[in-house]
């Protein structure tokens, strides 16, 4: 006999299964208010981006689905998360609609004096809340409203997305549908995607419109928060042998009160840990006389993130040497900037904070060769202190837009109403014989989201201190404040 190892994992809901207990469960329940949306979606931008993805794609069939719940452990999942491309078509953010699939059907309009012409129909399809008088109400730990909580009905979907919504039970048949017969079908979902479709989806995100730039503007003012409730607590995360964690959990902290979550996870890095890229285990003790390198960003509701990072000295004040390396950093992060404007070259930001890396590290009798030797693309020795790239796109992803063609990514001239980050840096490691002892065990990134406008750039998050004047002024004031004597 077959083991039902999938049945046997599930050990969540053990209701007993008798009609006697099904009829007491199923019976006298008062009326109850509805559950009412955490989030509110503009549905004008979303509508707009569903009429462009359309007339890219006349007579095909495009299905986006939102993704099922992930399994964390047995029985037990991850809170979820749509699919960005189908919480960017339907708004939908946060926690709402796993399993749900949004599908655009080709259809031919036909009017008196007017040529046919193709278009698409749109329906959301939505695992409905069964009512109090199914078994599922208490039976079934990922929907059942005993498990989960009320959810938002069919009709209120509707009326949040602006899309003719059903329940998901009617979408095998409404596929096979005549009517809506497509000359090709094309799938973004969590097992299959059709390049195109994806490709598309992603870089129709390269230029915002204006409801995603005033997202970015509050998941970057939330962000804020958090960074200032870290410095608050910096004197606690010193006194802890994990005061890595205890900047990582303040900040999450802030980003469940004011937003969805984090957009990635946080990089808490002190010490020598800041020359690791991604140091996200922040396991790791808050020295006195050492730098702490925070790159977090609150994700906001609608799923929009920030990416910020600034690299602070724990004690309040920068020593000589690492005074050095971040003067060299932010040069390289102003410069960058300087050459953000429209009809540049994405590259060109990247290329010219590298000039200002490598010029500087051989002033600092680091770069063992010619600037301008280390700058080929044969050499670049430089770039042994930063191997990453200084920008990427963001977004409704930490790194948006990662489908589009490089053509029009890296390749792409700027365009007013592109977000991204400038974020250059220097990471030399403990045992990096090639670094003066002085400066080993120092890493520097400073990273800030950046707006193209129609004559130049905004840095969105200029408010977040970055200077060393600015910075070291905003800690201390910080850093004596109630709760951190």
């Amino acid at each position: 006999m077959k083991t039902d190892l999938k049945r046997r994992a599930d050990t969540r809901s053990r209701a007993p299964k008798s009609d006697n207990f099904a009829k007491y469960m199923t019976t006298s329940w008062a009326d109850s208010a509805p559950v009412e949306p955490v989030f509110i979606p503009e549905k004008s931008f979303t509508e707009v981006r569903r009429e462009k993805l359309s007339k890219m794609f006349l007579g095909d069939r495009l299905i986006i689905e939102a993704g099922d719940l992930k399994t964390r452990s047995n029985d037990v999942d991850y809170r979820f998360r749509p699919n960005s491309a189908f919480a960017y078509f339907t708004g939908l953010g946060v926690d709402l609609e796993p399993g749900a699939v949004l599908v655009f059907n080709p259809i031919v309009i036909k009017q008196k004096g007017i040529p046919p012409h193709n278009t698409h129909t749109c329906t959301l399809y939505i695992d409905s809340m069964k009512d109090r008088s199914s078994t599922e109400f208490y039976e079934s730990s990922t929907h059942g409203e005993f498990w989960i909580g009320k959810r938002l009905s069919l009709e209120q979907f509707e009326q949040l997305t602006g899309i003719t919504t059903k329940d998901k039970t009617a979408l095998k048949s409404d596929l096979k549908n005549k009517i809506f017969w497509p000359h090709k079908v094309r799938v973004i979902s969590d097992s299959k995607n059709d390049d195109r479709l994806l490709e598309t989806a992603s870089e129709m995100r390269l230029v915002k419109d204006k409801y995603e730039i005033e997202q970015m503007r509050k998941a970057i003012i939330a962000t804020k928060t958090g960074f200032e409730r870290v410095i608050r607590n910096l004197t606690r995360a010193k006194n802890s042998a994990r005061g890595e964690r205890i900047v990582e959990g303040e900040f999450y902290a802030n980003a469940l009160e004011s937003g969805n979550s984090v957009g990635y996870e946080t990089i808490a890095a002190a010490g020598e840990h800041a020359t690791t890229l991604h140091w996200i285990q922040n396991t790791g003790a808050v020295r006195e006389n050492e730098l702490l390198l925070l790159d977090a960003g609150v994700e906001v509701d609608s799923l929009y993130t920030a990416d910020i990072t600034r690299t602070m000295p724990i004690s309040g004040e920068f020593n000589k040497w690492q005074r050095d390396i971040y003067d060299l950093v932010l040069l390289a992060a102003d410069e960058a900037f300087k050459v953000a404007t429209p009809g540049k070259k994405f590259r060109d930001v990247h290329d010219r904070a590298m000039e200002v890396i490598a010029e500087g590290l051989s002033r600092l009798g680091i770069l063992g060769v010619d600037p301008k030797v280390a700058l080929r693309e044969d050499q670049q020795q430089h770039r042994r202190w930063m191997c990453h790239g200084t920008s990427h796109h963001l977004g409704i992803d930490v790194h948006d837009c990662a489908h589009a063609r490089e053509q029009n990514y890296r390749d792409a001239e700027l365009k007013p109403g592109m977000i991204f980050t400038i974020e250059p840096g220097l990471y030399f490691k403990n045992d990096d014989l090639l670094v003066p002892a002085q400066y080993r065990g120092i890493g520097v990134r400073i990273e800030d989201d950046i707006l193209i406008t129609d004559d130049g750039a905004e840095n969105l998050s200029v408010s977040i201190p970055r200077s060393p004047e600015h910075l070291t002024s905003w800690m201390k004031q910080l850093m004596n404040e109630e709760g951190n004597a």
